[in-house]
């Protein structure tokens, strides 16, 4: 069974690691990138599948050289068997429709797997556009939401509960025909029920371990050429997106007032608890 999973490069939006231009904007070029944290989720389940029913899951990303590291922790957290990283300067600006042609163009490249697994939503984006459109021009059945899954390989059938319309006080159970994509949702947790399938981990992780240090090895970095791409219709040419506006990040204070509290002081300390009573509801 083979697997691929998107994944995308996000700005670390923890605090002391974005860098605002004086407007307030983000400056991508000084903030560090990470992995999308929603699509851990789609990792995991990937892993799961792999864990479960053997075969190959391969990552795939589209963006700048730099996000050799992404995939590479994509690796260690999936315990991947190889990497595709779509990248060169008339890929860039994309939005999610561009991107969308772009990974499906890659996927069919790659060769079309049995499921596609791709994240809720991106922490910078925030639309839950792009897994859905690769696979709406991938022309497979979808399913969103998952919170579980399970694979009949022999019948050629995936089984999976998703919540419906991403409320979690309704669920419901679905069917698909093999390939499929998967847009996993943050609810979902994996699941080793079986001393096998706990043995089975345990051995993908030593063996990943090794491979994700020299994960360039296993890296394959394709451009729009490779991808027989007419530059028209992806990166920012490509793009119907219109953005009316964007509203700069609130900079936060220049400085913040900061009180020392010794543990040892008793009196100080009992005050600091009053302080906090306040806004635990008076507890």
């Amino acid at each position: 069974m083979h697997s691929i999973v998107l994944t995308k490069g996000v700005p670390d939006f923890r605090e002391g690691q974005v860098s605002f231009d004086e407007d307030g904007h983000l400056e991508r070029g000084k903030t560090p990138t990470v992995m999308n944290p929603n699509d851990e989720h789609a990792l995991q389940a990937a892993l799961q599948t792999k864990v479960r029913h053997g075969g190959r899951v391969s990552v795939m990303s589209m963006g700048p050289p730099g996000y050799g590291d992404v995939l590479q922790e994509a690796m260690e957290s999936v315990y991947a068997d190889d990497l595709y990283l779509l990248s060169d300067r008339e890929l860039a600006a994309a939005d999610t429709w561009a991107t969308a042609i772009a990974l499906s163009t890659g996927i069919e490249k790659l060769g079309l797997p049995d499921l596609v697994f791709a994240g809720f939503k991106t922490a910078d984006g925030e639309t839950g556009h792009t897994g859905p459109q690769t696979c709406w021009a991938l022309d497979i059945p979808m399913i969103t939401h998952v919170t579980e899954l399970s694979v009949d390989s022999d019948e050629r059938r995936v089984r999976a509960r998703r919540l419906v319309e991403g409320d979690v006080a309704e669920v419901e159970t679905v069917e698909a025909p093999l390939p499929a994509c998967i847009v996993v949702d943050p609810e979902f947790e994996s699941d080793y029920r079986t001393a096998g399938e706990q043995l089975a981990l345990k051995d993908l992780r030593e063996t990943t371990a090794e491979r994700a240090v020299e994960y360039d090895q296993h890296l394959t970095t394709w451009d729009h050429s490779d991808l027989n791409l007419d530059p028209d219709y992806i990166g920012l040419d490509g793009s119907p997106t219109i953005v009316s506006s964007v509203d700069p990040i609130p900079k936060p204070p220049a400085e913040r007032e900061a009180t020392m509290v010794d543990p040892g002081d008793e009196e100080a300390m009992g005050e600091l608890f009053d302080e906090m009573a306040a806004f635990s509801g008076g507890a």
